[in-house]
């Protein structure tokens, strides 16, 4: 089992950032990649970024690229989100995830474990 603890959550103005991290403890050794996803009420949760464990490649959401920034730190077992330039569009409920089979980081329904997951609201 893993266990993720997303923070960073929070009410930010259009045009400011913030960032999110999240934290994995349990069987990481077994993690392949990592992801963030976000939902928004009455819309799909969304692919929003993700990163290999090892070798840190990276893959972003095309209309969120050049904005948002995933990171990781393999010592603290914890993945970043920076988000930059925030819109309203961006507000939602933010997951981390996490994948130990595998399979493409881009679809949520690969992934094994989830966090609770932290708010977002960009004002206009």
């Amino acid at each position: 089992q893993v266990q993720l603890v997303e923070s960073g959550g929070g009410l930010v103005q259009a045009g400011g950032s913030l960032r999110l991290s999240c934290a994995a403890s349990g069987r990481t050794f077994s993690v392949y990649g990592m992801g963030w996803f976000r939902q928004a009420p009455g819309k799909e949760r969304e692919f929003v970024a993700a990163i290999r464990w090892s070798g840190g490649t990276t893959y972003y959401a095309d209309s969120l690229k050049g904005r948002f920034n995933i990171s990781r730190d393999n010592a603290k077992n914890t993945v970043y989100l920076q988000m930059n330039s925030l819109k309203p569009d961006d507000t939602a409920v933010y997951y981390c995830a996490a994948q130990s089979r595998g399979y493409s980081l881009l679809y949520y329904r690969g992934y094994d474990y989830w966090g609770q997951g932290t708010q977002v609201t960009v004002s206009s």
